[in-house]
């Protein structure tokens, strides 16, 4: 059997901490079940919240390219401090064949339980994208009711001879667009003559 590449992500949001407690931890993990270290990323003194993370950033290209089998991380909230940001990193590596192991939380999608978690959040996902669909249609819909104009505004608005010029050269295109009546084969319309000069 293969031996499956593991990405190990930490991350500490003070320059006063360290990620090494983080990183022993998440190799004495990566050690028992057999697994190889591909690469320790790591991020020091920066914000979960923030998404302009290099070391994160970095991770995120590999497995596009698919240079590991498993996403290690110490909890959810070292990978990322929204649902959003943790949604949108579960599916990117579902997508590209990727497990996810959260250790201290005992998820791990290389388990039927971890794929079950893994469903479910997706579930959530699609149900809160729903209702953000929901919430915009029904925002709109109610706006068109209450007259107002949606879209870009108008840079300026036209007078009524340039509506008047706009709609003529509308017009116009309209009839030089119009196909020429052809002649068919089987017509009774004369062709027309057609005389050669010999050149002199």
């Amino acid at each position: 059997m293969k031996t499956k590449r593991v990405a190990i992500y930490v991350r500490v949001s003070s320059g006063e901490q360290n990620t090494e407690p983080q990183e022993r931890s998440l190799r004495a993990y990566v050690q028992r079940r057999g697994w190889k270290v591909q690469k320790v990323y790591r991020d020091q003194g920066v914000s979960g919240a923030t998404s302009k993370r290099s070391a994160l950033n970095e991770l995120l290209r590999d497995c596009r390219r698919g240079s590991v089998d498993v996403l290690v991380v110490w909890k959810f909230d070292r990978f990322a401090r929204s649902l959003n940001a943790l949604i949108s990193g579960l599916e990117l590596c579902r997508s590209v064949g990727i497990d996810f192991v959260s250790v201290t939380e005992a998820v791990d999608t290389s388990l039927p339980a971890g794929e079950l978690v893994f469903q479910m959040i997706g579930a959530v996902a699609q149900f809160e994208r729903s209702l953000i669909a929901d919430r915009v249609k029904s925002g709109l819909a109610n706006a068109r009711a209450n007259g107002k104009a949606l879209g870009r505004p108008p840079l300026r608005k036209l007078s009524r001879a340039e509506a008047r010029q706009l709609r003529q050269l509308r017009l116009r295109k309209r009839v030089l667009r119009t196909p020429p009546i052809s002649v068919s084969a089987g017509s009774n319309t004369p062709a027309p003559d057609i005389t050669f000069t010999a050149c002199q």
